[in-house]
């Protein structure tokens, strides 16, 4: 279900088809519902190790990080700090890791690849990338941990499915359909950079 708020597109998890396929590379949204963190060692787990995931992430989102969790006092956690992880150490585990658990919506720091990209137009994924530096800032829009699994791996490494509201801003890196903003802005910039460098060698050359 998309919403809106002061002028932000708001996305509810579980995310439907008609949401994720009316993403484009570039749009900006806010999520709100439920996602849980995973990275290098749950794909490792999944991929190479054929280990299936405790949780339902079926329709779901994987926040690519390694948070930093406060045990509270009689139970349950406290998220501190909540920052993305670069998605792409995950790139070559992607596509085997979104067929396994038909996960919906990826989110991480810095673009993906082939990989994932193949992943998101084969299955009608989502690949967002959410500003770095602002972990601390993130964690205030967790509004509870609802459940913690192979905490074997450590804290940063374990699945940690928190209840977010407005979680954001998330950009979308790469669309169901596909296109790769990240690839396409460097394509852009090697079509130009030849013909800019000529006209500031020009502009900035010495004069007499």
């Amino acid at each position: 279900m998309t919403t809106y708020k002061d002028g932000r597109r708001i996305l509810s998890a579980p995310l439907s088809d008609d949401d994720l396929r009316s993403l484009r590379i570039g749009d900006i949204f806010y999520l709100s519902g439920t996602l849980t963190t995973g990275r290098d060692a749950v794909h490792r787990r999944v991929v190479e190790e054929g280990r299936a995931l405790p949780v339902d992430l079926r329709g779901g989102v994987l926040l690519h990080a390694g948070p930093i969790v406060r045990p509270l006092e009689g139970g349950g956690w406290e998220m501190v700090s909540i920052g993305p992880t670069t998605s792409m150490r995950m790139e070559k585990f992607e596509y085997e890791f979104v067929k396994a658990t038909d996960v919906r919506l990826l989110i991480g720091k810095g673009g993906m690849k082939e990989n994932a990209a193949r992943a998101c137009r084969d299955f009608g994924c989502v690949h967002c990338v959410m500003p770095a530096g602002c972990a601390v800032a993130a964690a205030l829009s967790v509004e509870e941990i609802v459940g913690a699994d192979w905490l074997d791996l450590g804290m940063p490494e374990a699945l940690w499915t928190c209840r977010v509201r407005e979680f954001g801003p998330l950009i979308v890196s790469i669309d169901a359909e596909g296109r790769n903003y990240f690839e396409e802005k460097k394509a852009e910039y090697r079509r130009h950079k030849d013909e800019q460098l000529a006209r500031l060698a020009k502009e900035l050359a010495f004069r007499e």
